[in-house]
Parts: C-alpha cells; structure tokens; sequence
C-alpha cells in the first residue's frame, strides 16, 4: 500500500490528487482584513489548504536578527516579522475565517510559543518550514503534539533530514516531506527536481513534495509527474501587494490552474505498457492483419508476391505472424483481397 498521511478527512499520497497548499503566510503584511482578503481569492481558486505563519517574534528571535537582512528584503528580519505577524487573537480570527469557508487551516510555527498557540487552536496539522528541519529540540516539541506534520527540507542534507524523519518516527508522528530550494525567486535550474526524487527514495514509505519560490506553476506540474503528493505556493489574491513573498507567489488564476493540472497530470501517472481495452476501438483500425493480393489455388505456396499485411486489424492473422506464414501451402482456392485465416493455411 503506497504511504500517506490524512490531515481530517483528506488523505496525502500517491493513490490522491495532489495537495495544493496556498501559503498565504506574510502576504497580508500584518493586518487581518488583508489576510481574509487572501482567504476568500484562495477559496475562489478551490484550495484545499490555506497556510499561514506564526511568529511570535520574542520567542523567535534574539537581538541578533536585528542585523539580518534576508536576500529579498531592505530591512532585518526582526522588522519584517515584527511587522507582519498577527497577534493571537487575530490568528484565531483568521482561522476561523478559513474553516468557516470549507478550508483548513494549518501553519508553520517558527518557535516554541508559536507551536504552543497553534496547539491550543486546535489546528489539525502543522506545517514546518526548512529553517526549522534541523532545529530538533523545536521537531521533538512539536511531534510530541501528535498531529500531523509537513516538513520542508530545503537548505538541508540527507543526513540531517534523516535525524528529523527519525524524530518523527519515534513519536508515532504522521509526516510527510517537501523539497524545496530557499531562494525568493528560486532560478529555474536551481528547482533540482532529481533532489526531490532522491527525498522519495531515501525515505520510501513517507508521502513527499514540493515547496516551490519559482514564478510559475512548472516545477510544481514536473513535481507531479515524478510522483508528488503535496504543492506548496505561495499565494495572494493580486501581484501588486506589497512583501518580500509576493514575487514569488501565486495568484488566484495561478492557485485554479495548478489545482487543475495538478489533478490532470496525477491521473497520468502509473500504467504499464500494454495496450488497454479502452484502445480496441482503435485497434480494429489501426493495426494490420495478412492478406491476399492475388487469388490463390489450393495447395499453391504463400510468398509475397500474393499476400502482404494491411488494414484493418480485424483479420485473424497479425502482421507480426507475416513470416511464419511464408512457405506454408494454401488449404483451399483462396480470393484476391481476403484477410487470411488460420483455417487457410495447410
């Protein structure tokens, strides 16, 4: 049985259409209305999951942060968080607001406290971001929750992965893993899908994905086809917010075309190579049978000079079987453009 994990009543793995995670995270740059504003283009796109971050900036972060300055942004990440972070009562808000449109919502929380807030909120899965996968005192408080968990691997080895996984593991904790490059935009030729199949097929028996910072859906689609379960985007209802994720989001049409072609590619995936049933039809046309192309006398020798292979598939004998025919002898007086038959052969 291939692996998944189930978040409610919505099962993750190969044999379900992918998960498409709309992350709308910091987008809504610290204010509520912003945030269901995102809510609401999300659950018009048909999202399954609208993800959001918890940051509780003093328990997240010390002095130091002050003077870090991300790749994307002008300003620390102390002031960009401190920013944008929802207080909890606005955070209880917003989840209410998802849950009450059909929606789940789940979200990664970048410390101790965050973890300990969303527990309280009852959420029903927790996301957890690359900066976080090696951060194994923060994994062994979260497994101890027991919910599922999503965990992102960017930036990470094999090796330090594996001890996350292990963590995960020992608690009896539902997991599944994402690639990801954490770069925002991510170039093209840093996406390394081949790193997410490597993901798979180091940890087997866990449902994986993709957390993609491109500018389009064509990492996430290429994900699909090499077997992803899980798409996380970033997302926001209009590319002219302001934020230091919006350039790499998604937007509502976006956010609709990746559900769909998600869920069209899985249904691609698997098979065997054989013909289906469903190609008969086609068959009875398209393949090539042996026939006479001259009469033929009772006894006289079958050569090429009076059968050959032609449409339609419908004769007894398949083109493939045109040489073991040569040689034999005719059974009986055969007509000129008759599909031969076994019975015609001595």
């Amino acid at each position: 049985m291939n692996p998944y994990i189930q978040i409610e009543n919505r099962k993750i793995g190969p044999d379900y259409p992918p998960l498409v995670i709309a992350e709308i995270g910091i987008n809504h740059e610290g204010s509520l209305q912003v945030a269901k504003e995102l809510v609401d283009a999300a659950h018009r796109a048909g999202a399954e999951v609208v993800k959001h971050q918890t940051h509780i900036v003093e328990d997240e972060m010390s002095g130091a942060a002050k003077k870090v300055i991300p790749g994307n942004a002008t300003v620390s990440i102390y002031e960009i968080m401190k920013r944008c972070a929802l207080d909890e009562a606005d955070e209880i808000a917003l989840k209410k607001y998802v849950e009450e449109k059909g929606m789940f919502f789940i979200s990664t929380p970048f410390s101790r406290a965050a973890a300990n807030r969303l527990q309280a909120m009852h959420v029903s899965a927790y996301k957890i971001g690359s900066g976080e996968c090696n951060n194994y005192p923060l994994l062994k408080h979260i497994a101890g929750f027991g919910k599922p968990v999503i965990l992102s691997t960017g930036m990470n080895t094999l090796e330090s992965v594996s001890k996350a996984v292990q963590i995960f593991k020992d608690a009896g904790t539902p997991l599944a893993l994402l690639h990801t490059t954490n770069l925002y935009p991510t170039p093209t030729h840093l996406v390394r899908l081949g790193a997410m199949t490597q993901l798979h097929q180091a940890f087997p028996d866990v449902p994986f994905g993709l957390s993609d910072h491109t500018l389009n859906n064509n990492a996430c689609l290429g994900a699909v086809a090499l077997g992803a379960s899980i798409l996380e985007r970033h997302f926001t209802d209009h590319m002219q917010r302001t934020g230091p994720d919006i350039v790499c989001s998604m937007d509502e049409e976006a956010c609709a075309e990746l559900i769909r072609s998600s869920k069209e590619i899985w249904l691609m995936r698997g098979g065997e190579k054989a013909p289906t049933k469903e190609e008969q039809v086609t068959i009875d046309f398209a393949f090539a049978t042996v026939c006479t192309i001259a009469p033929i006398k009772e006894g006289e020798v079958f050569t090429e000079a009076n059968i050959w292979v032609k449409r339609p598939g419908t004769g007894e004998i398949l083109a493939e079987q045109f040489e073991d025919i040569l040689g034999k002898k005719a059974a009986r007086a055969i007509a000129e453009d008759a599909q031969l038959k076994f019975s015609d052969i001595q």
